[in-house]
């Protein structure tokens, strides 16, 4: 399994991007490119999940999203990958244990979007998450204010790093997370598949 994981150098810091990608779409490049900037990450990894577990849908066909992922993230310093379903786990927190073991001399930042920072409370383990790996969260559209008053925001409020010392948040001591403001994208996969830009057949 070894060799068809992502590689890493020791001592790299590499931001995770996780999702069900359905479709991939120009706002996750677009949160991609500014993580790479403002957290000063080496790479980012698009972890293609087999499935969100708070979605009652199950999205479409692994080959597929993986496809248009690689199609749309066109970038030396990004990587799309499917190491949540060689690893198989479903859940980040397991996903994260998992990937710290096969990458022990590697920085890990979550990344997500504001958005999900707003309901983090209910994913499987948020706190361990909030404990163990730095969190970069990257402003969404109409979710700023969700997010900041969120129950994870205001639990680790005291671990919180000030948005201009965002570049440091890679080798920084867990729990630590970061928010940063950008210009934005109002990109949505569920706009573009009610559109009828994307079929999950």
């Amino acid at each position: 399994m070894r060799c068809e994981l992502p590689y890493a150098r020791s001592g790299q810091v590499i931001g995770l991007l996780g999702g069900s990608f359905d479709p991939a779409h120009e706002g996750h490049v677009h949160i991609t490119k500014m993580a790479l900037k403002r957290f000063n990450l080496d790479r980012v990894w698009w972890l293609v999940s087999p499935g969100n577990p708070l979605k009652a849908q199950g999205p479409a066909e692994m080959g597929k999203r993986m496809a248009r992922a690689r199609q749309v993230m066109d970038h030396p310093r990004v990587e799309v990958t499917d190491i949540e379903a060689r690893t198989g786990t479903r859940y980040t927190a397991a996903t994260l244990q998992a990937i710290r073991k096969l990458y022990p001399d590697v920085h890990f930042v979550w990344l997500m979007g504001a958005d999900n920072l707003a309901q983090f409370h209910l994913w499987q383990d948020w706190r361990s998450i909030m404990e163990t790996t730095p969190v970069g969260v990257i402003a969404r559209p109409g979710t700023r204010g969700a997010a900041r008053n969120s129950m994870a925001a205001q639990s680790f409020a005291h671990a919180k790093l000030p948005s201009r010392a965002s570049r440091l948040l890679g080798r920084c001591e867990p729990p630590c997370w970061c928010f940063i403001n950008v210009p934005m994208s109002d990109a949505s996969s569920t706009e573009i598949r009610a559109q009828g830009g994307w079929t999950r057949d």
